[in-house]
């Protein structure tokens, strides 16, 4: 059994967060099948003969820097082992993560790789998250410094995306249909049913969230980004270098390319298809570039009502951070604003905690504030200055004082009374003053706190500077984020498959023992008269045969029944091909 995350040696596995943790599950090395074993050989085999002068870097190298091989499919010690030479770490998870834990594992500089690996029936391609992709895609290129600090940055902007609550239906949509996909036989009503449901989600989705955009500049990039010249471009993405047809198939005229530009954001995918165009980047600092000036439109750095009403429409838990530096997470419901939509108060409902510098304050968690929180935000009137920088004596006249009753009108007609009962500061700014026996009232005579509510406590800042997904103190506030209902698929075997794992088995142990080799003319034997529909164990025992020269009548018999077989099903004629294009190259290498 793999060893527990806790146990890793790989100082960023070990400083995840708590809020993190609860997506990780354990690898179980001993639940990958021989056959599991065959196709990640298969896979990479092709990997590296077809990649090797179209991926952008050296292949070979890039796999053992984050410890992988081509032989077996990786043990996520040995990766940790790795990678935390460069900086980096790994965990294993099921399937898709939400977005938002996604981004956030990615600034924590720790690959989120699935524990899975496609079936044999979706060698070439699946629409599900699984180890070969994660791997094998995105973890040899980890160790090119430009593009692993744009990982690192990418994800730390994407930590705080906002996202709408559709967008979470639409992430639970595509996994649902994702795990169907790649289940052996799945029943075709729910499957129809399931793509609808996708198909609804995305035409639903109304105006793209924060989350959404950033999704597609991360799919155009990571997953499947070029780089280099638009005549001749190279591979870097991950959903290319994992997927055995589209890596050839996107280097068609066919498959339009682009520039990676800011406009990259406008081309929404479709993670079950192929895509019909990509984009590439002359060079890495063109994607942070790019990100950068995304992001220079987001929430996190505009702030102000505009940014609260994208909060009120994530219907999750966000933070909005006061220039003063006091930070207010919970789920936002309701804000009020002048007519020139400058922003004069927000309130959450539930549970809510005040922090600064993502440390929550003492007293002010989610049981204090179990029922919402809400606060004035602006500027006193006849006041020269933000409150925030207001220094003792300017606090004394104003009549802030602890045991004083104190009155203040707030430009935008709010008016507050109530006796001071503590007043809060932090790096010379004063951050919040709580009150008893206080009112809160507009020009309208409209209430927003009376004294029977118990203490006011008054966020003090004179705008919203930044508002994000999440909270601040993620770990004190024991957020948990929303996980997905569904679970990935994990089929029995029949005794019939279980014979059929156990052919692999020896032909592997033959391979690697370099002895034994009459054993292969039974496993022959076998697959042809129990296993008439295999074809990749058949493949891997025409390669021990012509590269040792050996039993060449059994090897004529395979080529025939392999070539008849490529004729008679075409979904396996280009599989096929390949396998053969395999066992010729290996063999020229060799000089045989």
């Amino acid at each position: 059994m793999m060893s527990n995350f806790n146990d890793f040696n790989n100082p960023q596995v070990k400083k995840l967060p708590e809020h993190l943790k609860q997506f990780i599950v354990e690898q179980h090395y001993e639940h990958y099948t021989p056959v599991d074993q065959a196709v990640w050989r298969f896979v990479m085999r092709q990997n590296y003969h077809f990649l090797k002068d179209i991926a952008y870097y050296p292949y070979i190298p890039g796999l053992e820097a984050a410890g992988l091989s081509i032989e077996k499919i990786p043990d996520l010690q040995e990766m940790n082992d790795a990678l935390k030479k460069i900086g980096w770490g790994a965990v294993t998870v099921d399937g898709f993560i939400p977005p938002a834990a996604f981004m956030e594992y990615q600034s924590c500089r720790v690959l989120v790789i699935a524990a899975d690996i496609r079936q044999l029936h979706h060698i070439e391609y699946t629409p599900a998250p699984d180890i070969i992709h994660e791997s094998a895609g995105h973890a040899p290129i980890i160790a090119d410094p430009d593009y692993h600090q744009y990982l690192s940055y990418f994800g730390s902007i994407g930590a705080k995306a906002m996202y709408s609550s559709k967008d979470f239906e639409l992430y639970e949509a595509i996994r649902e249909l994702s795990i169907l996909k790649e289940m052996p036989d799945p029943d075709p009503q729910i499957l129809k049913n399931s793509e609808k449901r996708v198909l609804f989600c995305q035409k639903n989705l109304g105006d793209p969230s924060e989350m959404a955009l950033l999704s597609r500049l991360h799919w155009w990039t990571v997953e499947y980004g070029l780089i280099g010249t638009l005549e001749n471009p190279k591979i870097y993405g991950a959903g290319l270098l994992s997927s055995i047809g589209e890596s050839k198939s996107c280097m068609d005229p066919s498959v339009k390319k682009y520039w990676y530009t800011a406009d990259a954001v406008n081309f929404p995918f479709d993670i079950t298809k192929p895509q019909p165009q990509l984009f590439v980047t002359p060079n890495f600092q063109n994607l942070t570039l790019v990100l950068e000036n995304f992001a220079d439109t987001m929430a996190f750095r505009k702030g102000g009502s505009e940014s609260i009403l994208k909060a009120i429409e994530c219907k999750n838990t966000c933070t909005a951070v006061y220039s003063s530096g006091l930070q207010i997470s919970g789920v936002f419901c309701d804000l009020r604003m002048d007519n020139n939509d400058e922003l004069l108060f927000l309130k959450t409902s539930g549970g809510s905690a005040l922090s600064y510098d993502n440390k929550q304050l003492e007293g002010h968690g989610k049981q204090i504030h179990a029922d919402g929180f809400s606060s004035l935000v602006g500027r006193l009137k006849n006041f020269g200055k933000a409150l925030e920088d207001a220094n003792e004596d300017e606090l004394e006249k104003l009549g802030i004082i602890c045991g004083n009753t104190a009155e203040l009108n707030f430009v935008g007609g709010l008016n507050l009374r109530g006796m001071v009962s503590s007043i809060l500061n932090r790096n010379s700014k004063l951050i919040l003053i709580s009150f008893t026996d206080c009112t809160l009232k507009d020009e309208q005579g409209n209430v927003y706190f009376e004294p029977s509510w118990g203490v006011y406590d008054m966020a003090v800042g004179e705008k919203i500077v930044s508002v994000y997904s999440g909270a601040a103190d993620k770990d004190a506030f024991e957020e948990i984020a929303p996980k997905a209902k569904s679970a990935t698929f994990h089929p029995e075997y029949t005794a019939h498959r279980k014979r059929y794992h156990e052919l692999f088995r020896q032909l592997r142990l033959c391979r690697e023992t370099q002895n034994e080799f009459e054993r292969l003319k039974d496993i022959w034997k076998e697959l042809k008269q129990d296993f008439r529909e295999d074809w990749l164990c058949a493949i891997e025992i025409l390669e021990i045969l012509e590269q040792r020269n050996i039993f060449q009548e059994i090897a004529r018999d395979i080529r025939i029944y392999l070539e008849l077989k490529a004729s008679n099903e075409p979904e396996l004629n280009k599989l096929i091909q390949n396998g053969f294009y395999l066992i010729s190259k290996t063999q020229m290498e060799s000089g045989l």
